[in-house]
């Protein structure tokens, strides 16, 4: 698609599209409340908005997590009921949702992970780079909710904690997965995360996810708006 097509696109989908300062005054609410969309990879880079970010005032317990997850009567928080979606292998679940055995698949560094204690669950969009591109100006609930999405598979993920604490707070101009079959995967899932919450990018991210974006044709970008 010709750059000036993908713009085109852009601009038309950006109207439709949840923003930062919208979402101070809109409560969270659940994501099949809205109908999702699918887009080529390049188009929904386009349409991200563009921003300065700023760390002003951020603290990481400005975002609850893990809370009592989606099924609060399940006695897991959000952290276990990732880890039993994803499971490869499911484990089993002793009292208070202790998980013993099973296997799961990180697919940013492409091993296969046992037990549970060894993976982390990891933002997608790091709680810090939310902050600088647009949650700083949302209500505590409404950042809660963004900590604990399970709405969207890849909001939250089950990686190694090697492979998550080298990403820390980065954004993809700074550190992508070390496996290059993950780099389509996760261009698109980095940017359906901001898509899906109204978050902005900056410069240099937004000219990396372009970069990944043009040697990725044929991926889609799935993902829910959050009003």
């Amino acid at each position: 698609m010709k750059r000036s097509a993908v713009a085109a696109a852009a601009l038309a989908l950006t109207v439709s599209l949840p923003t930062a300062a919208h979402a101070t005054t809109q409560p969270a609410v659940p994501a099949a409340a809205v109908v999702p969309q699918v887009l080529p990879i390049g188009v929904a880079v386009s349409a991200l908005p563009l921003a300065m970010e700023d760390r002003t005032g951020y603290q990481r317990t400005s975002f609850r997590h893990w809370n009592a997850g989606d099924i609060p009567a399940d006695g897991c928080n959000t952290r276990q009921e990732v880890l039993l979606a994803e499971a490869i292998v499911y484990p089993e679940i002793g009292p208070g949702c202790t998980l013993t055995g099973g296997t799961w698949w990180s697919y940013y560094d492409e091993r296969e992970v046992t037990p549970a204690g060894a993976l982390d669950i990891d933002h997608m969009v790091p709680l810090a780079e939310a902050w600088d591109s647009g949650a700083s100006a949302w209500t505590a609930v409404r950042r809660e909710a963004y900590a604990n999405d399970q709405g969207q598979p890849a909001s939250l993920v089950a990686v190694t904690a090697r492979s998550n604490r080298s990403k820390a707070d980065q954004d993809p101009a700074e550190w992508l997965p070390p496996a290059p079959d993950a780099l389509c995967r996760y261009g698109a899932e980095w940017t359906a995360t901001k898509l899906r919450w109204g978050l902005a990018v900056d410069e240099a991210e937004k000219d990396r996810l372009l970069d990944i974006a043009a040697g990725c044709g044929g991926t889609d970008v799935e993902f829910t708006p959050v009003p």
